[in-house]
Formats: structure tokens, sequence, C-alpha cells
């Protein structure tokens, strides 16, 4: 694990008690680069069976690296464009080519503003799209913003998918409902559950910078369960499709 950990898979596993969950996608902090050495450790140490990862990578990766990458469990890259750190958007088209062939996905972390400025280089791509944190629209907007209708449209596509994740990113109202997200993150479960993803974001590194107050990780879950009322629908975004895009 990196040295001084601020968040261990001890640490993560006491979590996992609490709300339930038996199995995670790690994902590389765009703090680090590309270097997704804690990544790797910390799939190493929570084991294939129940682990997965995604990678921060630039053009400078060997067919050969990428194929080790595999192997050890990484699933997708990832672009972070809401802060300084690892690819810019003009790789996502050439480094979703590149990583097609391992059936690996590209991940987003975009502002609503920059979802619309970067459709060309999201749609339309060899690999399946993830967006992060329900394309951190604005609670002020909600789904009036035209992000939204643009990320319908990518879903429509048939190979996009929504995390209904970070629901504390862009929200007015704030905790401990966050109403005005909270809305956006049921109009997407009702629009398309079998594009859905759901996830914690722990160790929730935007509210340890103090950004946002730090959320209650079960109160997410039950959250997300008021927003897909339906049990075969849970079941879809919390285990079936998971095991699609990940491959557990």
């Amino acid at each position: 694990m990196c040295t001084p950990p601020q968040a261990t898979v001890a640490d993560y596993r006491r979590l996992q008690q609490r709300i339930g969950t038996k199995r995670t996608v790690v994902v590389t902090l765009s703090n680090y680069g590309t270097d997704n050495r804690c990544t790797l450790d910390a799939i190493d140490q929570l084991g294939l069976r129940s682990a997965r990862g995604v990678a921060v990578i630039d053009e400078s990766f060997t067919t050969a690296q990428l194929k080790d990458l595999d192997q050890a469990g990484i699933r997708g890259i990832r672009f972070n464009l809401t802060r300084p750190g690892g690819a810019g958007a003009e790789l996502i088209r050439p480094l979703a080519t590149r990583i097609a062939p391992l059936g690996w996905h590209v991940q987003i972390h975009m502002t609503a503003e920059g979802i619309l400025e970067n459709l060309y280089n999201l749609s339309d791509l060899p690999t399946d799209l993830v967006i992060d944190h329900m394309g951190r629209l604005p609670g002020t907007a909600g789904t009036t913003h035209p992000s939204y209708e643009a990320i319908t449209r990518l879903i429509d596509q048939g190979k996009t998918w929504v995390k209904l994740s970070g629901v504390y990113h862009e929200s007015h109202d704030g905790p401990p409902a966050y109403t005005d997200r909270a809305a956006i993150g049921t109009a997407f479960a009702r629009y398309a559950p079998e594009r859905m993803l759901w996830g914690s974001d722990w160790p929730h590194p935007t509210a340890s910078r103090g950004e946002v107050p730090m959320p209650d990780d079960a109160a997410m879950l039950d959250m997300f369960a008021t927003w897909v009322p339906k049990l075969q629908d849970r079941k879809r975004i919390l285990v079936d499709n998971p095991d699609r895009l990940y491959r557990f």
C-alpha cells in the first residue's frame, strides 16, 4: 500500500461489513498520474475473485504493459478532466482504440459542461463508456441541463453506462437528502436501469480535501434504494451490470 496510506484495505473491509457489499472496483486517483501501483496493490490484497480496477494510462504504455494490467484485474481506463493529472481529452479516442482488444472501457469524470464540449471524443467509441457521478449535472439545473439529454443520447447508443454515485457533487441543497441531485439519480435510474452502475466513491477524496461535507456511505446506499424502488432493478444495477462490465 502507498506510504503513508490515508485509506487502507483493512479500512475498506470494515466499510464493506457495514454496508454489506462483497465486490470492489478500485480506481486510480488522478493525483497519482499514471502510477497505478496503489490500485494494483489493493486488487492483490482484496483478491481477483472479488476485485477489479480502473487504471490511468497515457500513450507511453506498451501493449505488453496493458496485457499485464489486464492479468492483474484492470478492466478500464479513467480520464479525470475536472483537475490536472493523467491523460487529456485528446487521448480518449486514441487510447480507447488501444484498449478495445482487451475488452476494457473508458471511464470519464467531467463536469456537465465538459461533457458537452467533448461529445466528439465520447460518441461512437470502440469501447464501452462509463460516466462518473451522474455526469456532474448541477443540482440547480437538474435534468433541464443540456448535458442530461446528451448523456441519454449516449445511453441510447447502447454502450454507455452512468454511475449513480457522488450525489454530493454539484448539490445546492446539500446533506442529508441532497434533494436536487437525488432527483437526477432517480431520473437516470428510471431512464435506463440496464445501463446504470452504483459506486460508493469511498474514501471520498473530494470530501477529504474539504470541498464537500464527508458523506455517510450507508446513507448513500439507502438513498440509492429510494431512487430504484424495484428490487429487480436494484439487483440489475448492483449485481448484473457490474458482472457484465467488469467481468467478475
